[in-house]
């Protein structure tokens, strides 16, 4: 098991280095030209947002699909994430994660396009979508569909459901006096209640939390900014300066500043955002939309959300928190713990509270987001027993992760998401063109709003089974 283990460990160094970042970041910048920089159109995205699609067809409103996908992206790498970026990478990883933000927008908006384009709808009227129906109509290539779909069900199970759950239980007994099993027996219980009222129930329950612990937790940083706000400036320039700078890291193994603050700040903000991963395109394929480009352009906002907004406040807070303690901090010499309730100790009293309270929120709502993701991929295959066995296995695992050690199951499902990305990114290059002429049609012709006729109109006989 030891080896197996270090075996795993290799593997995902190994596919989270170099070649995935890679593949990512140039699909981000491919995509981001080929569409004439997209991300120009984010003030349109965010006022669709808040419109309905009369007669549009679909399971929820664009609007709760953005905030299932919200759920599962705002999670504990918003902050403990980012603040792994800035303890190892440095400061000037904090610039490199917004930058990949403001890039993966472009990547977000080209993956929903494809998913919306070529969803389906089973025989009861329910809607389906995602990356293996682009990739089975699109390129028809059924096989490569399957294993995009298998790799979904994976990482639901491990970093959607196991990894989040033991999240919640860890910091929630920092506060209650509780015992780790009690909390996720808790967690089932609430979960199960929510889930069981299908698809539009999930998205009830979020369009209500995620709003609220978001801002919650928004509001919070800037009353952090506040507090640090003599060392907010000096912050801002050591982020920039350090982004970009040539001095040798000590040691010599990664070369320069700048090469540590790009690794670590590229790879937290892609796994912040999920961008390339082909996860939020699950959901957006469900949503009540006119055409394709007017929910991609929806669905691009949660990017800008997540990783632009939130994880730029916490690199900020983090930065300038740590200048107020130490004008030349050493980053390294902390760890991620106790960099964060660094931070949030300048709140003071309830300040400690706020960081438990967010991550337990962030982490729940993840669970949500997560198990919508994997419903979707259990519900491609055909037959009612899959999707039956992912939900109460789904169930299973969010009691068993609350209880258990995770560094294996963490990297298993490491892997996972990364081989997610894999069939996605492929489909996102040899589909550019589809996207390009979805744009023309609909966006850079000014018909935004038109309806699109064969929107979801392709029907599948199969039986989605009833939540």
């Amino acid at each position: 098991m030891d080896t197996f283990a270090e075996f795993i460990e290799i593997l995902d160094s190994f596919l989270w280095g170099a070649p995935l970042l890679l593949l990512l970041a140039g699909c981000h910048l491919f995509l981001s030209f080929r569409l004439k920089f997209i991300q120009r159109f984010l003030p349109m995205g965010i006022r669709l947002s808040f419109r309905r699609d009369p007669g549009a067809r679909g399971d929820i409103s664009h609007f709760g699909a953005l905030m299932i996908a919200l759920a599962a992206t705002i999670g504990t790498g918003n902050v403990l994430g980012v603040t792994t970026a800035v303890v190892y990478g440095g400061p000037g990883a904090v610039f490199w994660c917004w930058l990949c933000g403001v890039f993966g927008i472009a990547t977000r908006y080209a993956e929903t396009v494809l998913a919306v384009k070529y969803r389906v709808v089973g025989r009861d009227g329910m809607v389906c979508g995602g990356a293996m129906y682009v990739i089975e109509r699109g390129m028809y290539c059924k096989w490569l569909a399957v294993l995009f779909a298998v790799f979904t069900l994976f990482a639901c199970f491990g970093i959607g459901c196991m990894v989040q759950s033991n999240t919640v239980a860890s910091f929630t007994v920092r506060i209650l006096p509780v015992p780790a099993w009690s909390v996720g027996l808790a967690e089932m219980v609430l979960f199960s209640a929510i889930i069981f009222g299908g698809l539009a129930g999930i998205a009830k329950v979020c369009n209500v939390l995620v709003p609220v612990m978001a801002a919650g937790y928004i509001l919070s940083c800037f009353v952090l900014i506040g507090i640090n706000h003599q060392t907010l400036f000096p912050a801002l320039k050591l982020i920039v300066t350090e982004a970009f700078s040539l001095r040798a890291v000590s040691g010599g193994f990664f070369g320069s500043v700048i090469m540590l603050a790009m690794r670590y700040g590229i790879a937290r903000g892609l796994f912040s955002n999920e961008s390339g991963m082909g996860s939020a395109p699950l959901v957006a394929a469900s949503a009540r939309s006119a055409n394709p480009v007017r929910q991609a352009l929806i669905a691009s906002t949660a990017v800008f959300w997540d990783t632009v907004c939130i994880c730029a406040l916490t690199g900020l807070v983090i930065v300038s928190s740590a200048l107020k303690i130490n004008p030349a901090p050493d980053f390294s010499k902390f760890s991620v713990v106790e960099l964060a309730g660094l931070a949030f100790a300048n709140i003071p009293v309830i300040g400690r509270y706020i960081l438990i309270f967010t991550l337990v929120t962030f982490g729940y709502t993840s669970i949500l987001g997560w198990f919508c993701y994997g419903r979707q991929a259990a519900l491609y295959f055909p037959g009612k027993k899959v999707f039956f066995c992912y939900r109460m296995i789904f169930i299973l695992l969010i009691f068993a992760g609350s209880v258990l050690k995770l560094d294996l199951v963490w990297n298993i499902s490491d892997i996972a998401n990364g081989l997610m990305a894999v069939p996605n990114i492929i489909s996102l290059f040899c589909l550019s063109g589809v996207i390009v002429s979805e744009t023309r049609k609909y966006l850079w012709s000014g018909k935004i709003d038109e309806i699109d006729p064969e929107c979801a109109m392709i029907h599948e006989e199969k039986q989605i089974p009833s939540e």
